[in-house]
């Protein structure tokens, strides 16, 4: 503790180190937030969702906060359900089988763009006759545009956009754009105001029933946008965060550690252990990393937790070998192991608590620089097309807005957004790293 309690004193004398280290504790954070607020099985199920579960959002759209920045704002998605506020729903009794049921949903549209398109959901009960729905539109002027009908099944929808004879009464246009356009203007403008869809619906069985939902899908939406499959990216952005974290942390541990043990192994016991870890490590050092993991992901498995296991795997006999060998040779001929030797010490007493723990100062700077390291290799096999298919990470996404060329179609926020959070946790291990190498080799101090 009062070596741990002298690091951190030396520390807050690097400011990019404390920097650093405050923007480590909010990724944590972060992580832990997102593991507690999107259990595992919670995130898995929305990320591999369909229209099921992202139904109700726009497709390939840049988040919410873009608007903060344009002088003329798009609008948002709006979903307004049978029984929200601002929807009122009447019914009135036509004889002993039929009942009229009217539905209006009312909402402001103070936007300067139009949306991309709209749709009505209905929910219906009944036993053999199905309702019959006629919808209709009403402008801020009062001007009433008859929509669509339609005989709702127990789960239908009405895609307003996708309605042939609706175009074909507003001359050409759009119904995502006549219907909120001036008609007085050559250049279609939005028309702000309060607008009305008024669903009237007829039923012709006693205790039939029918509900309905509005969605205007926006040209924005959330804090992070949505993908080619209406998926809310800011769920890969969060669970990105701890599974970055523990991939490069487990990684970084994981092969710093073990490397480190061997090589005291080998320095300790000598002779043919010593020549046979350094006879692996030379064969090691040059078979190709990154085509074995690549042929991993092709043949074996694209888990995220093999690709782990490999990448441990293939790193333990690494260069870092032979700079801790060159270290333990010194610290085997130190007085203080002589006495060890003397009052009968193990071979593994000396190992584990006489020659590893001289070392450790110089290990943990390169143990904390090699985590963004192995963070960046998850990013990088994924953009590949290596990354787990099922686990959302920054990498997959940013894989995901290559395949589907987000940058040729000026998406940028759908690479931008995992490429920064990559760059800060680079940026905030290194900043961290540096200075603890400065802490801890003397001959960096003066510099």
């Amino acid at each position: 503790m009062k070596w741990l309690r002298q690091t951190l004193k030396d520390i807050r004398q690097y400011p990019s180190a404390v920097i650093g280290l405050v923007l480590i504790l909010s990724m944590v954070a972060l992580a832990l937030y997102t593991i507690i607020a999107i259990p595992y099985s919670e995130a898995i199920r929305l990320w591999r969702g369909g229209e099921d579960v992202w139904g109700e959002n726009p497709r390939i759209v840049p988040p919410a906060w873009t608007n903060w920045f344009r002088r003329e704002k798009l609008p948002e998605t709006l979903v307004l359900r049978s029984g929200d506020e601002g929807v009122t729903k009447e019914k009135s009794i036509i004889s002993e089988d039929m009942d009229d049921i009217t539905m209006t949903f009312t909402f402001d549209y103070p936007y300067d763009g139009f949306p991309q398109s709209m749709s009505v959901f209905f929910t219906t009960k009944y036993t053999a006759k199905a309702p019959h729905i006629s919808l209709s539109w009403l402008t801020p002027d009062g001007t009433r545009i008859r929509l669509g009908e339609i005989t709702a099944r127990r789960a239908d929808a009405y895609r307003i956009d996708q309605d042939d004879r609706l175009v074909r009464r507003l001359r050409g246009v759009e119904p995502r754009i006549g219907l909120f356009a001036d008609p007085e203007k050559e250049t279609p403008t939005p028309v702000k105001g309060t607008y009305t869809l008024v669903v009237e619906a007829t039923t012709f069985e006693p205790n039939s029933e029918v509900d309905a939902k509005f969605v205007l899908y926006g040209q924005v939406y959330g804090l992070a946008g949505t993908d080619h499959r209406r998926r809310d990216l800011s769920v890969a952005l969060l669970w990105g965060t701890p599974i970055a974290l523990s991939f490069g942390l487990i990684a970084s541990l994981g092969t710093t550690i073990t490397t480190m043990i061997i090589s005291a192994v080998g320095v300790w016991f000598g002779g043919v252990v010593d020549g046979l870890i350094q006879r692996i490590t030379e064969v090691n050092i040059i078979l190709p990393f990154l085509p074995i993991l690549i042929m991993v992901g092709t043949f074996m498995s694209r888990s995220i937790w093999v690709l782990l296991f490999w990448v441990i795997a293939l790193s333990i006999f690494g260069g870092a070998i032979k700079t801790y060998r060159a270290t333990f040779l010194q610290v085997k001929e130190a007085p203080y192991i002589e006495a060890a030797q003397a009052y009968g010490a193990s071979n593994w007493r000396i190992i584990v608590f006489y020659l590893v723990p001289r070392i450790i100062p110089q290990l943990l700077p390169g143990l904390v620089s090699a985590i963004p390291a192995y963070v960046f290799l998850e990013a990088s096999l994924a953009l590949l097309g290596l990354g787990d298919p099922v686990v959302p990470t920054w990498g997959k996404l940013i894989d995901d807005a290559r395949a589907n060329g987000a940058l040729y179609n000026g998406q940028y926020y759908w690479v931008l957004q995992p490429a920064v959070l990559l760059m800060v946790v680079g940026l905030a291990f290194a900043m961290v790293g540096f200075a603890m190498d400065r802490i801890f080799n003397p001959r960096l101090r003066e510099v």
